[in-house]
């Protein structure tokens, strides 16, 4: 047909087809618009609020650092545009560990800072974070200044930090927990059975229980004895601490906890766990002599979050540095998320440090359980090639560096742990569900396969595997725990026959990892930042960090809400958060795992 004769015709639109078009139109980008506007108001208003006080309050003559610590303690403070407001320490739902250190540090030089008021009723932080933050305290109290703790409350954590106080406080009514340590450990198998789910796993190493809850009922025997030398070391460590600052032996701080005799707050006083008992006008009363002021004056305190502000313009300028590259979270392979150590990201990051002509050496901070072997092997690899390049590496760990964590850390050359961190793990596991009997039986549901060879739909999850997949994955699994205790026995230089002995998975306490010489010294970040100075033999020297933490503006527009969604999810289950959070990074793991056997919560 010729297009030119094709005549179109179209129906008249009437008066009120136009109408609702024009009213519809008119509505929708209206709608659009407003959102747009809205966005835009938005950022407008962040930038706005951020920019209002750009210059820090200045801290005032005979002033107090506050610390609550009621945030969630990470590594790393989170950048926000909300920093330079005076929203005190509640606004946020994180506190770097590094913020809480820098300030207590400077604190004790500062002539303006008279003292530390610990208000801390609960910590959520693990053991060593806490010794960590512990440990600045007691290096605080050596400028002469004073810490004075009171709560209403002390949770074990908190009256663990509380202890190093001058004074130790708790409100009259008020109680404190003191128990003693314990492990517990959820298992899977009752609920595998019932659904019909199989759990195909292949191991190295009779410590390496993280597979346990889909294999038992209960701890295997090997586990429990690694556990049980685990908690014991964690609580002697406490208990050691406590003793020292309080005076009370560890026989009778023990009997305190076999008989929970700590029911009321008299009971802590008669005890000796506390000093006194009061309420906090009475504490304000306390402080307003200490500082030298009279009764209708009012006592300057000072927050975390607004005396940090006040740091952050110090610059140090020299001419060597000391690099400090953050690896905290699970490894995976590639560049991971903000609260997972990606092997692309890292190596990267360590990259930019050696490659840095300033940089004299790297502090490797490491708080990781682990996770993809391989992952580990690359970041090991750009260590060995830090190592080339002429820079000293000292590993620094934090609550956690083991498995992965240990294989990415040993090839420093040195590491610097507290005794309460958890370390060692050398061991591999792979786990393959198999999901086909659940399919059928539960759900219905069966599966058929095309496939042009033997194996194609091997590791599928929908199938068990049969012997030779069975025979490959062993030989995978030998093969990576082979280049993993080489590793360690070339950085550690041990022979490999101790290695494998102190390996197959086992998990050890800082202190015992310094006995049997999987840790060089046991000490803070700053004693391993000292060491490696030391060993790069610089003396004068700045600080640098790596890698460089994503602004806020980023992280929304890129949609980075993770930590949001853990958060909401940790405050609704509480300390079972830890057991969903293992089982979901084993059932999401991939490929070979070098992984810590356990999440520890401790309180």
């Amino acid at each position: 047909m010729n297009q030119e004769n094709v005549i179109v015709t179209r129906k008249p639109e009437t008066g009120a087809r136009k109408f609702w078009r024009i009213v519809l139109g008119t509505m929708v980008g209206f709608f659009f618009s407003s959102l747009v506007v809205s966005f835009l108001s938005f950022i407008f208003m962040i930038v706005m609020v951020a920019s209002l006080s750009k210059d820090a309050t200045p801290v005032k003559e005979n002033s107090i650092l506050k610390l609550t610590l009621q945030n969630e303690i990470v590594e790393r403070s989170i950048p926000s545009p909300f920093d330079n407001l005076d929203l005190g320490d509640s606004y946020n739902t994180y506190t770097g560990l590094d913020d809480i250190l820098n300030c207590i540090k400077t604190a004790a030089k500062d002539d303006k800072i008279k003292g530390i008021y610990l208000n801390v009723s609960n910590i959520m932080a693990r053991p060593a974070t806490v010794k960590e933050i512990r440990d600045a305290l007691l290096k605080f109290k050596e400028s002469g200044k004073f810490i004075y703790a009171y709560s209403d409350i002390y949770s074990q954590n908190a009256y663990y930090l509380a202890s190093v106080a001058d004074t130790v406080a708790l409100n009259m009514k008020g109680n404190l927990d003191f128990r003693g340590v314990s492990f517990q450990v959820m298992f899977y198998k009752g609920l595998l059975d019932k659904l019909d789910v199989e759990m195909q796993v292949i191991r190295h190493g009779k410590y390496k229980s993280a597979v346990e809850p889909y294999l038992f009922d209960k701890m295997s025997e090997a586990n429990r004895e690694q556990m049980t030398l685990l908690s014991s070391t964690l609580w002697k460590t406490m208990l050691d601490n406590i003793v020292k600052s309080r005076k009370i032996s560890a026989d009778s701080l023990n009997s305190i906890a076999d008989n929970l005799l700590c029911g009321t707050a008299q009971n802590a006083v008669d005890l000796g766990l506390v000093d006194k008992i009061c309420y906090y006008g009475d504490v304000e009363n306390t402080f307003k002599q200490l500082l030298g002021v009279a009764e209708k004056d009012d006592i300057n305190y000072v927050s975390l979050s607004n005396y940090k502000k006040t740091l952050s313009g110090i610059k140090i300028n020299t001419a060597d540095k000391i690099a400090v590259v953050y690896a905290v979270g699970s490894i995976v392979d590639g560049k991971g998320a903000d609260n997972q150590i990606g092997s692309e990201s890292l190596s990267k990051a360590i990259r930019k440090a050696y490659m840095n002509d300033k940089v004299k050496a790297i502090v490797l901070r490491v708080n990781s359980p682990g996770g993809s072997a391989l992952a580990s092997e690359v970041i090991w690899k750009e260590i060995e090639n830090a190592k080339k390049a002429g820079k000293v590496v000292v590993a620094s760990m934090g609550d956690y560096a083991a498995s992965g964590g240990y294989y990415i850390s040993c090839n420093a050359d040195a590491i610097v742990a507290q005794p309460n961190t958890l370390t060692g793990s050398i061991g591999v596991f792979g786990i393959i569900p198999n999901f086909q009997n659940f399919l059928k039986e539960k759900l219905g549901v069966t599966v058929d396969v095309v496939k042009t060879n033997a194996h194609s739909d091997y590791a599928s999850g929908l199938r068990s595997l049969d012997e030779m997949e069975i025979k490959k994955f062993e030989i995978m699994i030998e093969d990576i725990y082979s280049t993993f205790t080489q590793h360690v026995a070339d950085g550690r230089k041990m022979d490999i026959a101790l290695v494998d002995s102190l390996g197959g998975g086992r998990v050890w306490a800082g202190e015992d990892a310094l006995k049997n010489g999987l840790v060089d010294q046991l000490g803070t970040i700053d004693d391993a930042i000292a060491l490696a100075a030391k060993l790069a033999k610089v003396s004068d020297y700045g600080i640098e960090y790596y890698p460089k933490q994503k602004d806020w503006f980023t992280k929304i527009f890129e949609g980075d809400d993770e930590d949001a969604v853990a958060k909401a999810i940790k405050s609704e289950m509480g300390d079972l958060y830890y057991t969903y959070e293992g089982l979901k990074q084993v059932m999401n793991s991939k490929g070979i795992q070098a992984r810590m056997p356990m999440e520890i919560v401790i309180e």
